[in-house]
């Protein structure tokens, strides 16, 4: 051997990682990042959650109609729901801090703008690029959370309380905007979420760690750009846009037109396109690489993300339009009663060290078991006011409970499931499948109670909401089934982390399934 090479000190694996790992985080710098993250994702459902109180307003403020105002919600959650795959790419190749900070800070600017506005066109468009800037702050924040928070105990909690936040979001921001709306006005609702994105931006910037770039195992000397995969992510994209415009006109409009069935085939045809186009992508260059859904339990847990939204949006839509429309509840009235859902929630959100102990399995079946409870109790009553205590309060408590719980658990297996470099991709993922159950659910829950309705009585009875309910059981029960048989126990894997030699021993093992042409470092 030559001496000079004899000479050259050379470095193992550990001393590596500690040249390269940023310096470990305080306890209280890491509680501090994690409330400003929650403080992101409660925004984000404020957004919608608060204007529920507002459109009243809106509508006589601006000449809408009743198809036009429900557009300020569907424009949001079209372009939500459609960036977030670019946005995980996103923040997996470049930079989450990056990202997460421009998401907020977006969103701050442009919410401020929107409290200015007086034109209907004007509102829509600015509430799509609200959901462009919300898409931009879910993923990265979810990477940053797995890096702030390698151990597993403090990372299951984290994910929790953050999913949590979202929960008592929709219900707190109902009850805020009510009084927005009572007491100064709708424009407050906008101003409110600027207030608030401001601070928040501007304390990250200062507060997060700088982040390391992600190679993902391609030669760093690589242009990022072509590691977003742009074909694949611009194909996605576009067919969940049209998607979710079909599922949306189809709810409003009705099912059979052309501007519904087109869209829906082109979206159908894309999705195809896309996962063939995965396929022949390397695996390392891939937005999803098709191995990815054969990762540990990954694909059951994305079915089971189908659901909490579509529970929760669901309850919310029935019991809002119940309790204000036939009822004849305030605002705020019918915000308090709802109250339970975001208590219960948010109380669920702190269980994620239950997972430490128990399998994600059976800790997600108690909680369909307990939404299967509720949504039996609330198909069987709720149509008449005094039947708010005796069926609706438990149901609301016990359900939300269960969805959360589902929820939060869902969420952390499948993070548990996938490398820490994914981490913004599998959050995309992950928050993808919430919008898409919420938007799929609504629609079929709208369109049975319409036809319900249409044949068994009008809006002010009850059987059409019933209906939807019996349907929403059914697909909870079919959730359940699905997880006791489709979900493997076992040894479960650990969430993703980022500052251990075993924590990179295990991302480069699941990077080598995904591609096994990827040479490995030796330890």
């Amino acid at each position: 051997m030559d001496s000079n090479m004899m000479s050259i000190p050379v470095l193992s694996r550990a001393e590596t990682l500690v040249d390269i790992t940023p310096k470990k985080l305080s306890l209280t710098r890491k509680w501090v990042l994690l409330i400003l993250f929650c403080l992101a994702q409660f925004l984000d459902s404020f957004n919608n959650s608060a204007l529920i109180s507002a459109i009243p307003a809106l509508e006589v403020s601006m000449g809408m109609t009743g198809s036009q105002s429900a557009w300020i919600f569907s424009a949001f959650q079209l372009t939500f729901s459609s960036f977030l795959l670019i946005s995980g790419r996103i923040s997996d190749v470049y930079n989450p801090k990056t990202a997460f900070i421009g998401g907020v800070c977006a969103l701050g600017l442009i919410s401020l703008g929107a409290g200015f506005v007086q034109d209907k066109i004007a509102i829509l468009t600015l509430r799509a690029l609200m959901g462009i800037a919300s898409a931009m702050t879910v993923p990265s924040a979810l990477t940053l959370i797995v890096k702030v928070f390698p151990e597993p105990l403090e990372q299951a909690r984290a994910i929790g309380i953050f999913g949590g936040c979202a929960a008592i979001a929709n219900v707190i921001g109902i009850l805020i905007g009510a009084l927005f709306v009572q007491y100064a006005s709708y424009h407050w609702v906008f101003w409110f979420v600027a207030i608030v994105a401001g601070p928040v931006s501007l304390a990250c910037i200062f507060l997060i760690p700088p982040q390391s770039n992600n190679t993902d195992g391609v030669d760093p000397s690589t242009a990022k750009w072509k590691r977003l995969d742009l074909i694949g992510v611009s194909t996605l994209t576009v067919a969940i846009i049209l998607f979710i415009f079909a599922i949306t006109s189809g709810s409003n409009d009705g099912w059979g037109t052309a501007a519904v069935l087109a869209p829906l085939i082109i979206s159908a045809l894309l999705v195809v396109c896309f996962f063939y186009w995965e396929t022949i992508t390397p695996a390392n260059k891939a937005a999803i690489p098709p191995r990815t859904w054969f990762l540990n339990n990954f694909s059951i847990l994305f079915a089971i993300a189908l659901l909490p939204f579509f529970w929760f949006s669901s309850v919310f839509l029935m019991f809002t339009t119940l309790w204000q429309s036939v009822f004849h509840w305030s605002v705020i009235s019918s915000a308090v009663h709802m109250l339970p859902i975001g208590v219960a929630a948010f109380a669920m959100s702190f269980t994620g060290p239950l997972s430490r102990v128990f399998s994600p399995k059976w800790i997600i079946l108690t909680g369909l078991c307990c939404m299967i409870i509720s949504t039996t109790l609330i198909a069987i009553g709720g149509g008449k006011p005094d039947q708010y205590w005796p069926y609706i309060f438990p149901a609301l408590t016990i359900g939300s409970g269960g969805a959360m719980l589902s929820y939060t658990h869902t969420n952390i297996a499948i993070f548990q499931a996938a490398p820490a470099s994914m981490a913004g991709t599998v959050g995309a993922v992950f928050n993808g499948a919430l919008q898409f159950g919420s938007a799929i659910g609504l629609a079929a829950v709208s369109s049975i109670e319409s036809s319900v309705e249409a044949t068994h009585g009008g809006p002010d009875e009850y059987t059409g909401r019933a209906a939807s309910f019996w349907f929403l059981l059914g697909i909870v029960c079919l959730e359940a089934l699905s997880v006791m048989w489709f979900y493997r126990t076992g040894n479960q894997p650990q969430p993703s982390h980022i500052n251990s030699v075993d924590d990179e021993r295990s991302d480069e093992k699941t990077t080598k399934e995904l591609d096994p042409d990827l040479p490995t470092i030796p330890p």
